[in-house]
């Protein structure tokens, strides 16, 4: 403990002193009032105490209040207990004589930083009882118990604490305070057997016997460690709550009188702390095992789940699909991302603390290192993003599929009605009993077949292509397709083949017939085009179609607009073939032929044009309103990209931008590592208050979805960027402050300063010359050679391995300050456990040897390579269950192997083994 250190604990322990002596009065006359034995056994404990040293000065008192009214016993008992001269007395016997020297005294108590509050000379000189013990008891705080210090305790508590630990292996000894706690005796008893168990037999001792314990320890006290009986164990035993003052004050004795065993528990609690920081890192192992292994666990899981490309047969069951995978990434993803930036977190934590302990490095179990998390994520994560991918092609290709598969139905429902009947029409022998004029007609009539059959082509085609892609895409129900479309090919070859025969048939009686009426024949002629048109109008009218931008539906409106200019035309081509029939009405009503109801060419009526006409005149409206309906979806469409686009574009450059805010603090020198803490904690509260902005993206992501809009001309970014961005932030603002808390962590424990933090920053930026947080060997030998080091090969590759042990080629400004730090401080070796182990197991030697009385420290290290060559290298399980904490005795008890060799006694543990195997020089 530094000088400062220890001004400072003196300072807070007078603070709370003076503020117990301001307070004394009062107290004392409460605690008189409720119970006047305290001021017996105070007079008798206060009383034997003062005689244990005035004896020193040939001297006694017999009556506490008179013996000190002339300050004579007093200021000779100051002399006696602080070894320093007081002023000459005064020789007189008057009343003023006698106030003089009691303020000698009194002057002399406040001179050692005791403020004594309504203690006056005139009370002591008058004999009162109650201001004499309170003087009294305000010396022996000072003199006899202030300096008592158990490791961070002192005074009260430290003696409390010295008093536990001493007693705490005793059975029915559990001590909590300094009055009641005592009564039975056994406490007092245990105290003295656990220094000189030859003194006392603990195991006869009886709890039901507290007068007999009492008088026990009091006996001796007196007759072997020179302490004065001062209490009356009938007192003590008889009184409901015993004077705390007066216990304390004999329990002090004990503690000075036992001072020299000091160095036992300086070396047990050195003991207990590095087991203890050994088995905190035993626990962050195992953690770090189970969590490492719970999340590959998790990952193993999942992939085969996102490495599964069965595609479904419906939209609606791929929907679901995304939508399972949206769930995936909002709900399952995030807290997994969070376990691996909390594992990679831990292990840098269990690290440090190992380095700065002087542990070896932990190496998790095969499979589990960070770097195979790290791979195993990236697996994760590509897999992942190849079956987002998979999601959105499929949903295409299914949305493609539905809107062919309509498309072919209706082309097909079509050609069929158009079919129905032509093969037992075409299959008709009826011209080899027709008339001439009917041969004729049968002729034409076939003819215009011929020509309604090469304009229906076009659409058999049609129906051909669109299967053919419906199986280039894998529609689900391709074998119907496929046997819908060979029917349809079959059928229409057929067609073909009767047409050809039906063609030859008529030529051959052509010749036959003479004359043939061609009005019918020019009718059906231009009807049989013109119908086809308006077939193919309507089937253009309700045609389906998909567009996915603003552009592509002002181009079906366009061509809709230009189908729309030609009607018109179409209209006049109507009124010329409606003017036809007018004409083979006229000319069979002017020349009296009987007009049959049909036109022998075509099948075609009149009324059929008319009909079809109005149906077509009755689609352009409902295809205006479709293309309309469709252009405000494509608005809204392009609404909700601008809507992404405009909060993407700030999104990402704000992560871009933060990414290099949290890089240049983390090489930032300005300021103290708290402050760089203090900066990272706001920048991560920011990011984190920022979360609103990236989850209202999602929503705007995930309504683009819904509305199937899979492109954005508005932005480079797309969600996955934000994502991948976001999750690289979150990582890196961790990453950044678990490194200054290592900083802070390595500077507090090797009490490092911060101008020298600051000077090992500069110097590693110095010569950071990439700016990447790294440094290449080249630079960091440079580096080393600017601080003095003289290198060789040799040296170098052994500094390398200690900085680099992975061999990455790198040297981080992490691995870099726990070098400087190595070089720089100190920490607890193996040697020095061996030593602790030492002590504990030479108890008594110890104490008898004069140098090794004082608190063991690293200067004396020396000292003890006597003991070890002396004594024999090992420990009893007695002695370390007696002087250490049982679950640190269990500990050791557990771990040290038997001691073989020499004399020892049975089932004693070699202790050297044990501390190197603490510091990986040998396995535990």
């Amino acid at each position: 403990m530094t000088a400062i250190e220890t001004q400072v604990q003196y300072s807070s322990y007078m603070m709370t002193t003076t503020e117990e002596y301001m307070t004394q009065e009062d107290d004392w006359d409460r605690d008189l009032l409720l119970d006047p034995a305290w001021e017996k056994q105070q007079r008798k404990t206060f009383t034997a105490w003062c005689n244990s040293h005035l004896r020193k000065a040939g001297t006694q008192i017999e009556n506490i209040e008179e013996d000190f009214r002339n300050g004579l016993k007093l200021m000779l008992l100051l002399e006696v207990i602080s070894g320093e001269r007081l002023p000459k007395p005064d020789k007189g016997k008057m009343r003023f004589h006698k106030i003089a020297n009691v303020n000698k005294a009194l002057d002399f108590i406040s001179s050692k930083g005791v403020k004594l509050v309504s203690i006056g000379a005139e009370e002591i000189v008058d004999g009162n009882v109650k201001m004499t013990l309170g003087m009294i008891w305000t010396i022996i705080l000072r003199f006899a118990i202030q300096d008592i210090s158990v490791e961070e305790t002192s005074a009260k508590e430290g003696l409390l604490l010295w008093c536990q630990r001493k007693t705490a292996p005793y059975r029915n000894v559990n001590v909590q305070n300094f009055h009641i706690s005592w009564k039975d005796g056994l406490a007092l008893c245990a105290l003295i057997h656990r220094h000189r168990p030859d003194l006392i037999d603990y195991s006869k001792l009886r709890k039901d016997d507290p007068i007999g314990n009492l008088n026990t320890a009091f006996e001796v006290a007196e007759k072997y460690l020179d302490i004065p009986k001062m209490l009356d164990a009938e007192d003590i035993v008889n009184t409901p709550k015993p004077d705390e003052k007066a216990i304390m004050t004999y329990v002090s004795c004990f503690y000075h009188a036992f001072a020299g065993a000091e160095q036992a528990e300086t070396a047990a609690n050195r003991i207990c702390k590095v087991l203890a920081v050994n088995q905190e890192n035993e626990k962050l192992m195992e953690e770090y095992e189970k969590l490492a292994s719970e999340l590959l666990e998790w990952i193993r899981r999942t992939i085969p789940w996102l490495e599964n490309r069965v595609a479904e047969q419906t939209m609606h069951a791929m929907q679901q699909k995304l939508e399972d995978f949206r769930d995936y990434r909002r709900v399952h993803k995030p807290p997994k991302v969070q376990e691996k930036c909390q594992l990679e977190i831990n292990f840098n934590t269990l690290q440090t603390k190992l380095r700065l302990s002087n542990r070896p490095a932990f190496m998790p179990s095969e499979g589990k290192m960070v770097s195979d998390i790290a791979n195993a994520w990236k697996g994760l994560e590509q897999v992942e993003k190849g079956y987002e991918e998979w999601l959105l092609t499929e949903i295409r290709r299914l949305e493609r599929l539905d809107h062919l598969s309509e498309k072919f139905k209706q082309k097909s429902t079509l050609h069929q009605s158009w079919t129905t009947g032509k093969e037992e029409l075409l299959s008709q022998k009826d011209y080899e009993s027709a008339s001439l004029m009917e041969i004729r007609a049968l002729m034409r009539k076939h003819e215009a077949f011929e020509s309604d059959l090469a304009a229906h082509q076009d659409r058999v085609e049609q129906i051909a292509a669109i299967a053919q892609e419906l199986n280039e895409l894998d529609y689900f129900d391709a074998a119907t397709i496929n046997a819908q479309c060979q029917g349809i090919c079959d059928q229409w070859d057929n067609l073909g083949t009767l047409t050809q025969k039906r063609r030859e048939s008529l030529e051959r009686v052509e010749k036959l017939w003479e004359t043939i009426d061609q009005l019918y024949l020019e009718f059906a002629k231009r009807a049989a085009p013109f119908n086809n048109w308006m077939d193919g109008a309507m089937e253009d009218l309700q045609d389906m179609f998909i567009v996915h931008s603003i552009e592509e539906i002002q181009s079906l409106i366009t061509a809709h607009d230009q189908f729309k200019a030609t009607l018109p035309e179409a209209d006049k081509e109507r009124m010329a073939i409606m003017g036809i029939q007018n004409e083979i009405l006229k000319i069979a009503q002017t020349y009296g032929i009987k007009v049959v109801g049909e036109n022998p060419y075509t099948v075609l009526s009149p009324q059929d044009l008319s009909n079809k006409w109005e149906a077509v005149k009755q689609l352009v409206p409902m295809r205006d309103q479709m293309l309309q309906e469709e252009v405000s979806r494509q608005q809204s469409n392009e609404r909700l990209r601008r809507q992404f686009g405009a909060q993407a574009n700030i999104i990402g450059p704000w992560i871009q931008t933060k990414m290099e805010e949290i890089s240049h603090v983390s090489i930032d020198i300005a300021g103290s590592l708290e402050e760089q803490m203090s900066n990272l904690k706001t920048y991560e509260q920011n990011i984190i208050n920022y979360k609103s902005n990236i989850d209202k993206l999602e929503g705007d992501h995930q309504l683009s979805q819904e509305s199937l809009i899979f492109d954005n001309k508005h932005t480079n970014y797309t969600m996955e960027h934000v994502r991948v961005g976001w999750e690289q932030l979150l990582t890196n603002i961790a990453r950044t402050i678990n490194e200054v808390e290592n900083q802070i962590l390595t500077r507090d424990a090797k009490g490092i300063s911060q101008e020298q933090l600051n000077e090992f920053r500069a110097s590693f930026n110095h010569f950071d010359r990439k700016r990447n947080g790294m440094m290449d060997p080249d630079d960091f030998r440079a580096c080393l050679i600017s601080m003095g080091y003289d290198l060789g090969e040799v040296e170098f590759a052994r500094i390398m391995t200690l900085v680099d042990p992975n061999n990455t080629g790198v040297v981080t400004f992490q691995a870099f300050i726990d070098f400087m730090t190595r070089e720089t401080a100190e920490t607890d070796t193996a040697e020095q456990v061996m030593a602790s182990f030492k002590i504990l197991a030479s108890d008594k030697v110890i104490t008898n040897y004069k140098p090794l009385k004082n608190r063991l420290c690293l200067r004396k290290i020396m000292a003890l390579i006597f003991f070890y060559y002396v004594l024999q290298p090992y420990i009893t399980v007695e002695e370390l269950r007696r002087e250490l904490p049982p679950e640190q005795a269990e500990y050791c008890i557990s771990r040290m192997t038997k001691y073989i060799g020499g004399d020892a006694p049975p089932g004693s543990l070699d202790y050297i083994s044990f501390s190197s195997a603490l510091y990986g020089e040998s396995d535990l």
